[in-house]
């Protein structure tokens, strides 16, 4: 019974239809809870769909139930992706590729997830605590800075994987991160 409802979620996949392959998929589990393939196929379900948090624990399910099914690590790295998880999804893939060596989706994919995983810390500074003072600039004059940029409020698109919705609450830290080094040299005349 579960091989023929993943059999037509097969064809759903094909058709396009991915709501039909996952409740096809879904009732698969139910009547074989420890097949693996089961999970990794409704997490792809999940990841057309867009239900990207759906699509990982389906992945984690299907790994913990098979660690070594490829195709469980290459969906939870597509999944961590889309949510810009990359480390976590840089994990996923390698472990995948480790089990299947030469597969180009996964040589592809950790490709883009390095060149992600470098833009992304190209914009992450590091960042001097608040009221850090560096040779010449005082903390007084640290403190004007702060007055300015405490009016600035950014919000930060975070991925739903990590359930968490974050507001730059203390640009305070960016902005010193950029101005520090200007304040420097201008006190210190080497503008």
């Amino acid at each position: 019974m579960a091989s023929d409802l993943q059999a037509r979620a097969k064809e759903a996949f094909v058709d396009e239809d991915y709501d039909l392959a996952m409740d096809l998929l879904t009732k698969a589990i139910a009547f074989e809870s420890n097949n693996a393939q089961y999970y990794a196929d409704r997490a792809q379900a999940n990841i057309k769909l867009n239900n990207l948090a759906e699509a990982v624990a389906d992945a984690n399910m299907a790994i913990e139930l098979n660690p070594s099914l490829p195709k469980a690590y290459l969906r939870k790295g597509t999944a961590c992706m889309k949510l810009k998880e990359y480390q976590t999804a840089k994990a996923a893939l390698e472990m995948g590729a480790s089990l299947a060596p030469g597969d180009s989706k996964f040589i592809d994919m950790l490709k883009q997830c390095h060149e992600l995983i470098a833009e992304e810390s190209d914009v992450t500074p590091i960042i001097p605590e608040k009221h850090t003072t560096t040779r010449g600039v005082s903390a007084k004059e640290l403190e004007q800075v702060n007055d300015v940029s405490q009016q600035m409020t950014i919000a930060v698109a975070k991925p739903k994987y990590r359930l968490v919705e974050l507001v730059c609450m203390n640009s305070t830290k960016n902005l010193m991160r950029w101005w520090l080094p200007f304040l420097q040299r201008a006190f210190h005349g080497t503008a």
